[in-house]
């Protein structure tokens, strides 16, 4: 009997303790959606942002993603990712603002943020404003095979098509005497 009782205070306690957890989760979340007005901005991909993700300048929340459309017309932008955004009416962006997808963390989700401009005009608030300057995400991938490989092709010396080795760094450069010999190390 008395076993029955602790089972049941401590279950009551763990449902009590899920319950402050989950009040703490919702209250210091901000799931609030912006209202205000709307701004489009074209990514060439957009890895990671999904609709009703944050939008956000110098890590505040000034807006909110509304959606993301694949463009098929055939024309200049085929295929690029429009992302559709509601923007604080008390924000307003440059002409020169720039959109970034960036991460949140490493292993975290993605938002949208803006670095602001220096150009006296704004972007239009009536619905048909555009930020033309966007960053796709760096791709985490895309990063460790830069560090594996060495960069995409432009740092590595090639050798001349005579002499392989002579990108070793064990072996010095041959002398200006084109008659003289270089003996190199036999490599295991």
């Amino acid at each position: 009997m008395g076993r029955n009782i602790i089972e049941t205070v401590l279950g009551a306690v763990v449902l009590l303790a899920a319950g402050f957890f989950l009040t703490f989760a919702f209250k210091s979340a901000d799931l609030n959606k912006v209202k205000g007005y709307t701004v489009t901005a074209n990514f060439p991909r957009a890895d990671g942002l999904k609709t009703g993700g944050d939008v956000m300048i110098n890590g505040v929340k000034v807006g909110t993603i509304m959606g993301q459309e694949l463009m098929t017309e055939p024309g200049r932008n085929q295929f690029m990712v429009k992302v559709t955004m509601s923007i604080a009416d008390n924000v307003l962006l440059p002409t020169d603002t720039v959109g970034v997808i960036a991460n949140e963390s490493l292993l975290g989700g993605r938002y949208l943020s803006l670095e602001i401009g220096v150009e006296e005009d704004n972007i239009k608030t009536d619905g048909t404003g555009r930020i033309t300057h966007t960053q796709p995400p760096i791709r985490l991938d895309d990063l460790i095979g830069q560090l594996v490989f060495g960069g995409k092709g432009g740092d590595k010396k090639s050798a001349p098509a005579g002499n392989p080795a002579s990108t070793s760094s064990d072996v010095p450069p041959p002398p200006n005497d084109a008659a003289a010999k270089i003996d190199l190390p036999e490599h295991p």
